[in-house]
């Protein structure tokens, strides 16, 4: 089979090319450039991850290709980022690069190059019974990524191949040594999607104008500045710069943000305000239909977290959610993901959390 797969000059992405080689199949490398500014230090990440992808290409022995996608970057996921972050709400952008341009552009572009299927390096894994496609979580339980891959549609899972659904990260890893890949002992990536690893603050203070505002307790009491709301999320403890303030022996942590006043609401006692009871999402993204109107799964709110059990129902405005047992720092703009045992159902953006 002729397989065109994303290259990104990582550990996985290599040695996902390398498995597919194995396979038999007839793979191609195609390396995407989404971002093109260089970082703080002038560099660009960009090139220096494709010098990787060309010495990965040429131990493998497999041809390889660049494409430029930084517009569609730009006007399909940063410019909803952006929006996201001015209204005060915490967005993921991974989510959306994954469906607007990994499985988008990426998928139309390889396609065009004569490819039959696309590839990740992603951990999970594509299964299908009758017609239908459905997305699994992988056997590395710590690095499965179904979370962000939510919002692919059946069309995109029927084109694509994830080689490392069966294989655990050091296995990852001793694989990338034994051939002796650049990439086999490069860390993993843990910036925002393209854009690399950076200074947040400095980095979005550079697209959005920063207006500094009042720090409160729930009290109504001013004891702080804040440098602008969209620096800050939900139960966000870190960076407040208000420890020890009026005599407080807890840590504070963000409770809300009052968008129209510009005031970061802060609490150092009492938990309970960062706990809600359910979620409203607008649009979900089902990957198999649901079983019904009503109906009760495990769901996740962040990517790093323990699946939680909740029961769905379906409105006429889209999903109410309710948890099962109260969840922490529940947060808009983030991703509500549905699971059922080892398949992942689909997600959508939370847009309301109730108390």
């Amino acid at each position: 089979m002729k397989i065109t797969i994303g290259l990104s000059g990582g550990v996985d992405s290599s040695v996902a090319a390398y498995l597919l080689k194995e396979q038999g199949h007839e793979v191609t490398g195609l390396f995407m450039y989404n971002w093109e500014e260089s970082d703080e230090n002038g560099v660009c990440s960009s090139e220096k991850d494709f010098e990787d992808v060309k010495k990965v290409c040429s131990i493998l022995n497999i041809p390889y290709y660049s494409v430029n996608f930084a517009k569609e970057y730009l006007d399909r996921v940063f410019s909803d980022f952006l929006k996201e972050y001015s209204q005060g709400r915490t967005p993921n952008p991974d989510v959306l690069c994954n469906r607007e341009i990994k499985f988008g552009p990426f998928l139309d572009y390889a396609l065009k190059l004569g490819a039959e299927r696309i590839a990740t390096g992603h951990y999970c894994k594509v299964s299908e019974d009758s017609k239908k496609f459905y997305l699994e979580k992988a056997k590395d339980s710590n690095k499965d990524q179904t979370y962000f891959l939510n919002q692919l549609s059946q069309y995109q899972l029927s084109k694509t191949l994830f080689p490392l659904s069966d294989i655990t990260k050091p296995e990852v890893r001793d694989i990338a040594k034994k051939l002796g890949l650049s990439t086999a002992s490069k860390k993993d990536s843990t910036g925002i999607c393209f854009i690399g690893e950076r200074k947040f603050k400095d980095f979005l203070k550079n697209y959005l104008p920063a207006k500094s505002g009042k720090i409160i307790d729930t009290e109504g009491n001013i004891i702080g500045t804040h440098d602008g709301l969209m620096y800050y999320t939900l139960g966000q403890r870190r960076g407040l710069g208000i420890g020890g303030i009026n005599g407080s022996s807890g840590r504070w942590f963000v409770v809300d943000k009052d968008l129209k006043n510009n005031v970061l609401i802060v609490s150092c006692k009492d938990e309970s305000l960062l706990y809600s009871k359910a979620l409203i999402t607008y649009s979900v993204n089902w990957i198999p239909e649901p079983p019904s109107d009503s109906f009760e799964c495990k769901a996740k709110f962040r990517y790093r977290q323990e699946e939680q059990k909740v029961k769905v129902f379906k409105t006429d405005n889209g999903y109410r959610v309710d948890f099962f047992e109260k969840q922490r720092a529940v947060t808009p703009g983030q991703y509500v993901v549905f699971y059922d045992q080892n398949h992942c159902l689909g997600g959508g953006v939370i847009e309301e959390v109730i108390m």
